[in-house]
């Protein structure tokens, strides 16, 4: 665990931020990642990165009081990341908890943050039941989530003549709604399921799983799992010659796992981003600073703790509090207008709605320098991408 407690760089304080009341006269930002595992590529130190340059950009006080950040590492383990997050809201002081890559972590803290009445805000975990029958009202899911992965790459994949999938699915509860996800989406436009099969998280041998596809005959192999994960089921494909035969659906591709992959073997998959850093001028330009501090260029879970916290400190400062239910109130009655989202709304389920990005990853012919990974080719509506309220368990939704 770290601990950061950043200079001030300017910004006058507004009058109500002035005389904010702030719990230990401090905001406290828990950045709670995995940083040595799966999934620390995609989220890890660069979301941490990403927080500092937040708390920087935004002034690093509130009134004159202090704007801290600590991390640690949950390891993929939800007892080691309830431990945590249970330390830092009971002895530490935490207002926060950002990212939480891992949706079995997530579901745990998110309880446990609805317990003690602090903030939660999602960028990294992809489980839709974080906003369905998990929903809090402290819990806001900002990046993506499984259901937002699956509509629009499963649509387009079906409609490019893959109509039987195979899904190789994590065995967690991110891997289980997201086959769930993308087998509903599937179905509805024609096509089929007709093979599945779990694997453990953090599995190095695929060979077992993938030799069953060609009994199948499946036009689709669905990879509904992530990180490094989606890495070497990716890898193995292409070696056993199953992308010669069938259509990789990589169902949480970031933009660390293809830098991993390299262009050669992912050149063609389909997938959905929330974020690309070369869409246009602005999001180069702040995309570009992550890269001289972190060394890569920012996936879309890292580009989405920057943007949240930016949207959680300018709430405090909005109803000079940081009083849980004060801030998420603000939160969901102020649009999002930054280099992530343009006109981003946060619904009474906490799902923040912005637009996602269908993506194809580049040929190396395409690509004209590193990481020029993606060619954007449509923008899918925010209320196209996630999951309609009507359809919604949430605890928290008008019926």
């Amino acid at each position: 665990m770290k601990k950061l407690c950043l200079g001030i760089i300017g910004a006058a304080c507004s009058i109500t931020a002035a005389s904010a009341q702030l719990s230990d006269n401090t905001v406290k930002i828990g950045v709670l990642t995995d940083q040595t595992g799966v999934f620390s590529s995609l989220a890890g130190k660069g979301s941490v990165v990403a927080a500092e340059m937040a708390i920087e950009d935004f002034g690093t006080k509130i009134g004159g009081k202090k704007v801290e950040l600590v991390s640690a590492d949950h390891q993929n383990k939800a007892d080691v990341g309830t431990q945590i997050a249970r330390r830092w809201f009971d002895a530490e002081g935490v207002d926060m908890i950002i990212d939480v890559p891992n949706s079995s972590v997530v579901l745990a803290v998110q309880e446990l943050a609805r317990e003690k009445n602090r903030v939660l805000i999602v960028s990294g975990a992809g489980t839709a039941d974080l906003t369905n029958k998990a929903c809090s009202p402290n819990g806001i899911h900002w990046t993506w989530d499984t259901y937002s992965a699956a509509v629009s790459t499963a649509k387009a994949i079906v409609q490019e003549g893959g109509k039987s999938w195979y899904f190789l699915t994590a065995d967690y509860a991110f891997g289980h709604t997201m086959k769930a996800d993308v087998a509903r989406v599937v179905e509805a436009t024609g096509g089929k399921v007709v093979g599945s099969v779990q694997h453990p998280l953090n599995t190095s041998d695929f060979s077992s799983f993938l030799m069953r596809v060609p009994s199948t005959n499946a036009d689709v192999i669905a990879l509904a799992n992530g990180g490094s994960d989606t890495i070497n089921s990716l890898k193995q494909a292409q070696e056993f010659g199953l992308t010669q035969k069938a259509k990789i659906a990589g169902l949480a591709i970031f933009l660390t796992d293809v830098h991993s992959i390299g262009l050669q073997t992912a050149q063609g998959l389909y997938l959905t981003t929330g974020f690309y850093w070369d869409r246009n001028d602005e999001t180069r330009e702040w995309s570009q600073r992550f890269f001289k501090r972190h060394g890569a260029m920012p996936t879309m879970s890292q580009a989405g703790v920057y943007s949240a916290i930016m949207h959680y400190l300018k709430s405090i400062e909005g109803v000079g509090s940081d009083a849980a239910e004060k801030v998420v109130a603000r939160m969901k009655e102020t649009p999002v207008n930054d280099f992530f989202a343009k006109n981003g709304k946060i619904r009474a389920d906490g799902r923040m709605v912005h637009d996602m990005y269908l993506a194809q990853v580049k040929t190396p012919a395409e690509s004209k320098a590193a990481w020029d990974y993606y060619k954007i080719l449509r923008t899918v509506p925010g209320e196209e991408a996630f999951r309609p309220l009507s359809e919604s368990e949430c605890s928290l939704v008008r019926k």
